[in-house]
């Protein structure tokens, strides 16, 4: 079946006429012959509008990469294509929970008012959406949120909205943080009674530190292994839950022990009542002590165990008395040292059995590679040490474990080793709260697992560093929206028993398709599959809808 054109001579003019044609093969002659099925009328008087419906008619029945290439030679667009998609699944997710948790409201009751003219409470929860699920810059947000992510009700931004959204967050961090506090407890049933501290540090790739008392950028104790880069200190107050609920910063110099009487000062602004901190034995003196029972507040403090023959932490250490062995497997003793005085303290001196067994089988290796390499060693009496015995001296594993004697000989310290057996698979705990149970002060003190585990998702999760800020105010404000990140995450965890690793591979295959039709683009959602349902389930989020934009029908003319 073909178009054919035939020219027929009338009155000295030759005319062309097109016709529908087909071939056929005579049967019984097979002399092939031509049909015709169509007549279109002359050429130059065709109705070349109905030969395009036709063609499209035809169109139909045809690949479609076929379909297209006829729709282009018509001079026409393609009535429907797909333009990309969009992440869908893990930004809907962190949204229903940020609304969910209340801090929507939270910013929008903060932001009444003021007059802002960009949407700063969907840039805010961007920003942190971001950190959650691919940590960029703030430069980066720009191509992630136009083109790689769906924010509802941010269709795109622009850099220096982002840096406005965060002063706006760093100029009402505190109602912000306690806001946001208030609606999560109330929500969960938050229990407040334990309180886990503790603090981490984050540098920065810059050369020298930060300038005068204004700066945060500075030169201190590195839990990151680089003392050669400046840093700030990070802390977070956790919930027994694992769920942070504050967060501080300050200068890279700022040791452990004084930061608690700020802490205190801020957690007693909120309230909460009987509150026990619980923190490591960085935070341990005599002066935070004092300021943690303040205020009708109490303590569980790490206690070292190798501060020498004096001092109540090591008379508790010698005392005598039996263990007893909780479920856990732990051995406990409780220890009160001090008698009715001021000075009295509450010890409970615990030991892991395994860890023991642990601790003695790495020391005898030691011990005895220590003797293997002073057999080695050529020794003279009165002699000056040679540079293998200097070596062996100083060696941080080895050393310890050695004495030297009068005449200038190195040898075993037998002492010391008989010293380090008492220490073996022990650690020792203390706590002003007489109502607490022994057993209890030992889980609570176990439980600082939940913010050590906040700071490794801080680091690697929401990805804290590389920190691109400079000014002190921006670092604060990227803290805190680490600190959103890391709350959202925690409450995603705990209501679904998943890793954040796992949801997000979970809900990596809800995407936001988007299609061009001739009325208009149309964005469907691929349908969510059971897995993500019971995610979206066990957060209470209502999954998305199918179509999220639909193009308005055009009008009919008249």
């Amino acid at each position: 079946m073909y178009l054919r054109t035939v020219r027929v001579k009338k009155q000295n003019r030759v005319l062309e006429y097109v016709q529908l044609a087909h071939n056929y093969r005579d049967r019984e002659t097979r002399k092939p012959f031509v049909k015709v099925l169509y007549n279109f009328g002359r050429a130059d008087q065709l109705d070349t509008d109905a030969l395009r419906r036709l063609v499209r008619s035809i169109s139909r029945y045809l690949e479609p990469s076929e379909a297209q290439a006829i729709s282009e030679r018509l001079g026409e667009d393609w009535p429907f294509e797909f333009l990309g998609s969009r992440q869908l699944g893990g930004p809907w997710l962190l949204d229903g929970l940020w609304k969910r948790l209340g801090i929507e409201k939270v910013l929008k009751g903060l932001l009444s008012g003021r007059g802002y003219t960009t949407p700063v409470e969907r840039l805010i929860f961007a920003m942190v959406a971001n950190r959650a699920l691919a940590p960029s810059s703030k430069l980066g947000m720009e191509s992630w949120v136009a083109e790689e992510a769906l924010i509802d009700g941010l269709p795109e931004v622009e850099v220096h909205q982002l840096y406005r959204a965060m002063d706006f967050l760093l100029e009402a961090g505190e109602e912000v943080q306690f806001g946001v506090f208030s609606a999560v407890a109330d929500l969960f049933n938050l229990e407040v009674d334990l309180i886990f501290l503790d603090t981490t540090s984050t540098f920065f790739e810059i050369e020298g530190e930060d300038e005068g008392e204004e700066g945060l950028r500075k030169w201190g104790f590195s839990k990151d292994k680089r003392s050669d880069l400046a840093q700030v200190v990070v802390g977070f107050a956790v919930t027994r839950t694992g769920i942070p609920v504050r967060s501080w910063v300050w200068p890279g110099n700022t040791p452990d022990q004084s930061v608690i009487e700020e802490v205190k000062r801020d957690l007693n602004g909120w309230k909460l009542g009987r509150v026990v901190l619980v923190a490591d034995t960085g935070f341990n003196s005599e002066e935070n002590r004092r300021v943690l029972q303040g205020a009708g507040g109490h303590y569980i403090l790490g206690e070292k165990l190798r501060l020498g023959v004096k001092g109540l932490p090591a008379e508790a250490l010698s005392r005598a008395g039996s263990y007893r062995t909780l479920d856990s497997g732990l051995e406990i003793k409780e220890v009160v040292v001090g008698g009715d005085s001021e000075a009295r303290r509450r010890f409970v001196v615990v030991r892991n059995p395994e860890e023991a067994a642990r601790d003695r089988a790495k020391r005898e290796d030691i011990v005895a590679e220590a003797q293997r390499r002073l057999d080695e060693l050529e020794q003279l009496d009165g002699e000056p040490h040679r540079k293998a015995a200097c070596q062996l001296r100083s060696h941080p594993a080895y050393g310890r474990y050695i004495r030297q004697t009068r005449t200038g000989k190195l040898r075993l310290d037998k002492a010391k080793i008989h010293t380090e057996e008492r220490f073996d698979g022990k650690f020792l705990v203390s706590s002003s709260d007489d109502g607490l149970s022994a057993e209890d002060i030992v889980l609570g003190y176990k439980q600082l697992w939940a913010v050590e585990r906040v700071f490794r998702d801080l680091k690697h999760r929401v990805d804290i560093r590389p920190v691109y800020h400079r000014l002190a105010d921006r670092i604060r404000a990227h803290v805190l929206l680490c600190w959103l990140g890391l709350l959202l995450i925690r409450v995603a965890e705990n209501a679904t028993k998943e890793t954040w690793h796992n949801l997000k591979r979970t809900l990596g295959s809800l995407q936001m398709g988007i299609h061009r039709t001739r009325s208009g683009e149309v964005w469907q959602a691929t349908r969510p599959t059971a897995d993500q349902n019971s995610v979206f389930e066990a957060l209470g989020v209502a999954p998305p809808p199918r179509y999220y934009a639909l193009p308005r029908p055009r009008r009919q003319p008249a």
